[in-house]
């Protein structure tokens, strides 16, 4: 109801002004909040760490960790902060994103806009000291944009978040930052994930229970790519994948007169693409690695395709443009009605059910 009131005076607004007014909204505690608890069949473990529900906030929104609660209030099961970058950074010129109304999609081309690591990593450590640290959150880390060595700006991420969120994430698919998508390369890519892994045994508070260190990839890699990743995956031991990042596709469907921008496509019409490329890896990996789905989400239907097709969790950003906060709500109960219909009894029986 709040969304459905605000949204015709947020889309007077350019899209980035708007989307801090949100921020400052949800601050202030003017966003509402969830209530009631969530369906039991919703609850799934991974990483050993127990979701209330497999559907969380994909990264981008919340890039310096200032709503990180007041998104969990929101029924989100999960919420990942960033991506965040070392040093400040502002990013791109504006105008740098844009609303594809028609088509319930956004570009964006931001380029790793970034209050960085210092004030990220208080806001995470204020959390942990106040007690108010309840609820299950990533931190996802990138590079600078002038970065000489990109390996050496992730370990200092890794080090400085590692023992102040419930996993990790190495963002290695913007599509706006200068050679950050050749890091998907086989070779950088294992070397990357050795040297984080490193810096993760190092920053641990606990060394015997390391958070979960995840790659963030994005959905325009080819088989031989992703096989590549797969590969190198299983190899390193990381813990899990996330697939996958906006598209620098154009689908023809497109019909904003946005949709010739420069920068990554999100939203409704990357759902079947992104989705594809999350079936493959899990194909890839043999399921032996837990993946978040995201990319397109909009529906719990999106939900469950993702989670039928591999994805042990899922993630949404953009649907929250065109729908407010209230389809957090209905996504789960969607997904709980179609968990049931199909005779699961919980998400992990569904997890991959596409491939069996």
């Amino acid at each position: 109801m709040i969304y459905r009131l605000a949204r015709p005076l947020l889309f007077l607004l350019d899209p980035e002004t708007a989307h801090h007014a949100t921020v400052w909204a949800l601050k202030h505690g003017l966003a509402g909040r969830s209530t009631g608890r969530d369906d039991p069949i919703l609850s799934t473990r991974v990483w050993d760490l127990a979701f209330s529900n497999p559907v969380g906030l994909a990264a981008g929104f919340d890039k310096d960790a200032e709503v990180i609660d007041a998104m969990l209030e929101l029924g989100f099961g999960f919420v990942e902060a960033g991506t965040v970058t070392p040093l400040p950074q502002p990013g791109n010129p504006q105008p740098r994103l844009f609303r594809l109304v028609e088509d319930e999609a956004v570009i964006n081309r931001f380029g790793f806009n970034s209050k960085g690591l210092v004030a990220f990593v208080e806001r995470l450590a204020v959390r942990r000291r106040t007690g108010s640290a309840a609820g299950i959150v990533g931190a996802n880390v990138g590079k600078n944009r002038d970065a000489t060595d990109a390996a050496g700006d992730y370990v200092t991420g890794i080090e400085a978040v590692c023992g102040l969120a419930d996993y990790l994430v190495c963002n290695l698919s913007s599509p706006n930052t200068p050679g950050l998508r050749g890091l998907q390369a086989k070779s950088q890519i294992e070397a990357l994930i050795s040297r984080v892994q490193d810096a993760r045994r190092r920053a641990a508070p606990d060394s015997t229970r390391l958070p979960p260190l995840l790659a963030k990839v994005g959905p325009d890699l080819d088989q031989q790519q992703l096989r590549d990743i797969a590969e190198v995956a299983l190899a390193t031991g990381i813990d899990g994948l996330i697939v996958g990042n906006t598209t620098v596709d154009r689908p023809a469907s497109l019909r904003s007169k946005y949709r010739n921008e420069a920068g990554g496509l999100s939203g409704a019409p990357l759902m079947t693409k992104a989705t594809a490329c999350l079936a493959d890896m899990y194909r890839y990996t043999g399921g032996k690695l837990p993946i978040i789905g995201c990319g397109g989400v909009a529906s719990g239907a999106d939900a469950y395709a993702k989670i039928r097709a591999g994805a042990s969790l899922v993630q949404f950003y953009s649907a929250l443009v065109f729908h407010g906060t209230e389809l957090v709500g209905r996504i789960k109960r969607e997904l709980a009605a179609r968990l049931r219909a199909d005779g699961f009894r919980t998400v992990k029986d569904a997890v991959g059910a596409d491939h069996r």
